[in-house]
């Protein structure tokens, strides 16, 4: 992650990949952690490498000379992000290929697979890699992206914030028309769990057992980049390590009050949490 001075108060900070960042946090916390992903041949790509070296981090980067690695330019005053600006480009589908042929290699040493879609097209064949990875037994966690899901069908759990699931499953009233919605939302897509992270509201995990809403525990909100990231970054972590999902929820919430109230894209070490 680079820095650079805008005008006065006001910073960019230009985030390289953050998928990078998922694996940072789930190393922070003590997870074996493996990177797959596609960047371009250029410094931003080389910035990757450099970020997750130092963190312990298996990567595994397939290098496009067509595409310039994608950037995110974010805008800060006061220590509050204003805005957020994305420099992008689609990788090939010959990278995007023999990413997938990797993926399905790499299942055989793997406990909780993390997909994080950030609609940039290097989860092309998303659907894929979830059903070659629920056929090898292994649990997938998918942040999603956009207003369709089918293609998520079959994953373990899915992270989506409050707007995002808003945008898939439409607006509510009240806990009642929310819990109905997000259960039909899991039932339609054979979800083994739904979790919405819901900002100054908490989150709430819906299972075949029912709903579980934890009140939100940030101090002071400072920058909530990389918040979603946090939560499932600690949730895989916590899963491979055998606990339970509301478990998991109940740590994944409180390392997300954590984190928001660093500035940036931040991790949260074990040290950090009760």
């Amino acid at each position: 992650m680079s820095e650079a001075t805008m005008d006065g108060a006001v910073r960019g900070v230009a985030e390289r990949l953050r998928e990078a960042i998922v694996g940072k946090d789930a190393a922070a916390l003590g997870a074996r952690t493996a990177l797959l992903s596609v960047v371009g041949d250029d410094e931003a790509g080389a910035a990757i490498e450099r970020l997750v070296a130092g963190d312990g981090i298996t990567a595994s980067l397939h290098y496009d000379p067509s595409l310039p690695t994608t950037v995110k330019l974010r805008v800060i005053a006061r220590q509050q992000q204003l805005l957020r600006i994305d420099f992008e480009t689609r990788p090939s589908q010959e990278v995007l290929s023999a990413k997938l042929k990797e993926f399905g290699e790499r299942l055989r040493g793997t406990d909780v697979v993390v997909l994080s879609d950030y609609g940039k097209g290097g989860l092309a064949h998303i659907a894929a890699m979830i059903g070659q990875a629920r056929a090898a037994g292994r649990r997938v966690l998918v942040d999603p992206k956009g207003d369709d899901w089918a293609r998520y069908r079959g994953a373990s759990l899915v992270t989506p914030n409050r707007s995002e699931f808003r945008d898939v499953a439409g607006r509510w009233r009240d806990e009642a028309e929310l819990t109905a919605k997000a259960e039909a939302v899991r039932r339609d897509l054979d979800l083994e769990a739904l979790l919405v992270t819901r900002s100054e509201e908490g989150m709430s995990l819906y299972t075949a057992e029912g709903a579980l809403t934890i009140p939100a525990q940030a101090r002071e909100v400072y920058d909530v980049s990389g918040a979603g990231d946090t939560v499932i970054a600690t949730m895989a972590a916590l899963i491979a390590a055998g606990a339970s999902l509301a478990d998991a929820v109940c740590i994944a919430n409180e390392a997300a009050g954590v984190v928001v109230g660093k500035l940036g894209t931040a991790v949260v070490h074990p040290s950090e949490l009760a």
